[in-house]
């Protein structure tokens, strides 16, 4: 059995894949558009991270059974025909239960606490020069106290709420845009922009969803409001982000996603980024060692449970 890795180095070398001795596992570090047709073709498994599994390239496999996605998000592959085609599609949920949380926070708090500038101004000699004990440039805030707005009700959103709690905010989980009713346990969509404080995302990506928070959406928030997205980058209108953040229309943001990954050079969140009240961490909210390594453990799991299936 013949199985091959198109994307290993989206995994620290730290990171164990102990596959079972029956099945020959070829590792890439990456691969390209153009080179996932030769490289899949002979392939019984796919293990693949992010990159695009389309039919096109799916129809060339002849001995395809299995596809393990090494994420949660399967939007990488076409369902679709792979469910026609008896191509059965395993992801990993849940390995990051304590990662992504921990990680919201952590832009949290240092946008609350303007960590980033305080650090930046005593590397640049200011607490030196200050005639007291301490100096107070840049404003501090408590979460204590505060509504926090959570869009996404799964594992990850109530375990952001459980700390939030612990912080003593008052959380609240949003009713989906232009919802007609309002679900028990939710509130309403406009209501939540009104109210927050914070604004967490933890919602998958849906064309229902893309681009929710818009230019319209930020004129309901209050300008003392902080935007944190470790979900997808497609949530969040880009521009009308970065209106909001040069404008000081909402107090700041931090983001662990954006709407292209690997994110070029020029994009808008790449020069927002020099914004002090704007911070931006590369999509590795999900990749503490201990998560990544829960994760790897799940999917050799999966495999295994498919080579003992087919044997």
């Amino acid at each position: 059995m013949k199985a091959v890795f198109l994307d290993r180095a989206s995994f620290p070398d730290s990171i164990s894949f102990n596959y079972p001795s029956d099945i020959t596992v070829t590792e890439y570090d990456n691969t390209l558009a153009e080179q996932v047709e030769d490289r899949i073709q002979n392939a019984d498994v796919i293990l693949v991270n992010k990159v695009q599994l389309t039919q096109t390239s799916l129809s060339k496999c002849h001995t395809l059974s299995l596809i393990l996605v090494t994420a949660t998000g399967t939007n990488n592959v076409d369902l679709d025909y792979c469910k026609a085609h008896n191509i059965t599609v395993k992801n990993v949920s849940g390995y990051s239960i304590n990662s992504v949380p921990e990680h919201t926070f952590s832009l949290l708090l240092a946008l609350k606490r303007n960590l980033i500038s305080y650090q930046q101004a005593v590397q640049k000699g200011d607490w030196g020069q200050s005639a007291h004990f301490c100096f107070h440039d840049y404003p501090i805030t408590d979460l204590a106290g505060s509504n926090l707005v959570i869009f996404g009700k799964g594992a990850l959103g109530k375990q952001v709420a459980k700390i939030a709690t612990a912080f003593g905010m008052q959380c609240y989980f949003s009713e989906r845009k232009g919802a007609s009713q309002i679900r028990e346990g939710y509130i309403a969509f406009d209501k939540a922009l009104k109210l927050a404080d914070v604004i967490s995302f933890h919602c998958p990506l849906t064309p229902e969803n893309q681009h929710m928070i818009d230019a319209a959406a930020f004129t309901k928030m209050k300008p003392n409001c902080v935007l944190i997205n470790t979900g997808r980058g497609g949530l969040v209108e880009e521009n009308a982000l970065a209106n909001a953040i040069r404008t000081k229309q909402i107090a700041g943001a931090g983001f662990d996603v954006a709407s292209i990954e690997p994110m070029p050079n020029n994009h808008l969140l790449q020069s927002l980024s020099q914004e002090p009240n704007f911070i931006l961490t590369p999509h590795i909210a999900w990749a503490s060692h201990n998560s990544m390594q829960t994760l790897a453990n799940t999917c050799i799991q999966q495999l295994n449970d498919f080579v003992n299936k087919v044997k």
